[in-house]
């Protein structure tokens, strides 16, 4: 509907309430057991937002308050929709998704993070996404293997099936 036709304070406001589409990966959307339920979380908390942003009587702070929760509503509806829920790795002998590496650095700085998909990753809290290019480097290699990333060299120390103790 045009705006002419709605009692809008201004085409700002009209603006406001149509927020751009969260990008969505090209990358297939692998998951771990763990990151389809916090979608399924998120998908929840993004409709119970709508709901309450739909009881504000008021049209045009509706639509403000409404653009975010909309905006999250399809972009986790879509991210729930297409999870591919990817097994926990069956050995610690090679990087895979879901493993726990640890690897040193040629500064000498020794980290440790699990691969998971991309709606997991966060470096602060020891996870990575299987796209990033030190997961992908490191994925079906082996402990004492060394990979360049970056212009650094990273030599392989652990693997475990465990989820980083932080």
């Amino acid at each position: 509907m045009s705006v002419a036709f709605v009692k809008e304070e201004s085409a700002e406001t009209a603006a406001e309430t149509l927020l751009p589409d969260r990008p969505v990966s090209p990358h297939p959307n692998l998951v771990t057991e763990a990151g389809l339920e916090a979608l399924k979380r998120q998908l929840e908390e993004a409709r119970e937002a709508h709901q309450a942003s739909n009881a504000i009587e008021d049209v045009n702070e509706r639509r403000r308050q409404a653009a975010g929760p909309l905006r999250d509503l399809r972009y986790f509806t879509e991210r729930v929709r297409t999870a591919q829920v990817v097994p926990a790795p069956a050995g610690a002998e090679m990087v895979a998704f879901g493993s726990t590496v640890t690897f040193s650095r040629e500064d000498g700085r020794v980290q440790t993070y699990r691969i998971v998909g991309e709606d997991e990753a966060d470096p602060k809290a020891g996870t990575i996404s299987y796209v990033s290019p030190v997961a992908r480097q490191l994925s079906g290699k082996r402990v004492g293997d060394v990979v360049s990333v970056g212009g650094q060299e990273l030599e392989l120390v652990s693997i475990s099936c465990d989820a980083p103790r932080r």
